[in-house]
């Protein structure tokens, strides 16, 4: 690794039973099913802050997986993300037992108005002090839009113009709406902010007209940490503009430096630096105080597992209803509506059934890294020098033992080497994730409409 660079980690859960490693639920040390009380998402955010994490990244989707058989007979048995629970919520209890663990939450564009949602981030950006980060989702499932409005999924590149206009209004009402010094909180003055610091934005594109003032007053971060995981060409530029960290799905390094270096090239395009983005693989790590005790426990694991629950969830990931075809049946995959990425990858390679169930063992779609904290170590830096990346998302198998083993066994290993801090920075989680202050950077695409920068937070 680079000489002073330290491997950033985030833990990757949801609001659910069943999230990436499906049929773990039914392993006898497994608590996800206790998803729904705040005790266990409290106990998860001390455990994370004790092994110094840098956030938890709660997942969310809005729709079922109906694609696999024609329904949802397996995803509800197996728990596939349904349940499911609304994923902000979590954020203040969590916030208010920890001080410097970070929170990113998913929420798709089409869930609600951008103006109602910039007060809820700013909400939360304040009461967690500046570690609130959104995961801009534009959604894949057809069912999501049949729940919401009764109409159908907007085409992939389509779904990405909804979602550029959507930040562009967002960024006008965060950062150009309220100046830094308009809040006042003078008592003899009876003046708690002054009006002329405060200015109304006005946005008339294709999908939003608004004329509003931001109901909120600037919180540390003004906007929240902005991340994002889409892979394809569209999705690339997009993070390209937007993103300040990019979660991608490799089955290798040479798979993660490629996306890594287009990620990159997009955000140069963009006017940006290589380094204004943070790159994070999603894994699965069983570790072990020995190699055969990993072993051990990964066999463990695959008994619990359930393949074909992973399927239900790659089904609903690429449009295509796995159910029909035989173990050996090629697959005709054609294009995508749903995650481009997923099904090209599984397009290249010719998977069929039985590839994907043996590449379902444990459930999940991850690359699983299973050893001893040496072994594992290693891995973890190759992944960084060689893939070019930042970190990884770390996904859970058995919780709270994956993340527990990892904390206990993992990371005294990564602190001894110097490539994992041993304190967390000072500082909101914009500062301590870049160590370059609390709002995005001037050449980001937000700058544009800063509050006091430019007039263009008042036109058209």
């Amino acid at each position: 690794m680079s000489a002073g660079k330290q491997i950033r980690l985030n833990a990757f859960n949801m609001n659910c039973v069943g999230h990436i490693n499906h049929g773990l639920w039914t392993h006898p040390r497994d608590r996800s099913a206790d998803y729904n009380t705040l005790d266990y998402w409290i106990e998860q955010a001390k455990l994370l802050e004790r092994g110094l994490f840098d956030g938890l990244f709660i997942a969310d989707i809005i729709g079922v997986y109906d694609i696999y058989g024609g329904g949802i007979d397996v995803t509800a048995r197996e728990a596939v993300q349904l349940p499911v629970n609304e994923p902000t919520l979590l954020v203040p209890a969590m916030a208010a037992a920890t001080q410097h663990l970070g929170f990113g939450v998913t929420v798709n564009v089409h869930n609600e108005a951008p103006y109602t949602f910039a007060r809820r981030l700013s909400t939360l950006d304040h009461l967690t002090r500046g570690r609130i980060g959104w995961n801009i989702v534009t959604g894949y499932l057809d069912s999501a839009h049949r729940g919401q409005s009764g109409g159908s999924l907007p085409a992939h590149d389509r779904r990405y113009d909804y979602a550029e206009e959507y930040l562009d209004v967002l960024y006008k009402l965060w950062e150009g709406s309220w100046d830094d010094g308009a809040v006042q909180r003078d008592r003899a003055a009876r003046a708690f902010a002054d009006p002329s610091r405060i200015r109304p934005v006005s946005h008339r594109g294709e999908f939003f007209e608004v004329e509003a003032y931001h109901l909120s007053e600037p919180s540390i971060q003004r906007t929240p940490v902005l991340y994002q995981a889409g892979a394809s060409g569209r999705g690339r530029a997009f993070a390209g503009r937007h993103a300040e960290c990019v979660f991608i799905a490799a089955r290798d390094r040479a798979a993660a430096r490629e996306a890594s270096r287009a990620i990159r090239a997009e955000a140069v395009k963009a006017g940006r630096a290589p380094d204004d983005v943070k790159i994070f693989v999603g894994v699965a790590v069983i570790p072990g105080r020995s190699r055969a005790e990993a072993e051990e426990k990964r066999a463990e694991y695959l008994r619990h597992a359930s393949p074909e629950a992973g399927l239900a969830h790659f089904s609903a990931s690429t449009g295509i209803d796995f159910a029909r075809f035989g173990l050996d049946e090629p697959i005709p995959y054609g294009q995508s509506n749903a995650i481009q990425s997923a099904t090209a990858a599984a397009a290249r390679r010719h998977l069929t059934k039985r590839d994907l169930l043996g590449e379902l063992a444990l459930g999940g779609r991850y690359s699983v890294l299973a050893g001893d904290a040496v072994a594992i170590a290693d891995e973890l830096e190759a992944w960084i020098e060689e893939g070019e990346i930042d970190g990884f998302n770390l996904s859970r198998i058995v919780v709270p033992e994956s993340f527990a083993d990892f904390i206990d066994i993992v990371i005294p290993e990564l602190q001894d080497r110097g490539i994992y801090k041993t304190a967390y920075a000072d500082g909101s989680l914009r500062a301590k994730l870049f160590g370059q202050g609390d709002r995005l950077p001037s050449r980001h695409a937000a700058h544009a409409v800063r509050a006091g920068s430019s007039p263009l937070a008042r036109v058209v």
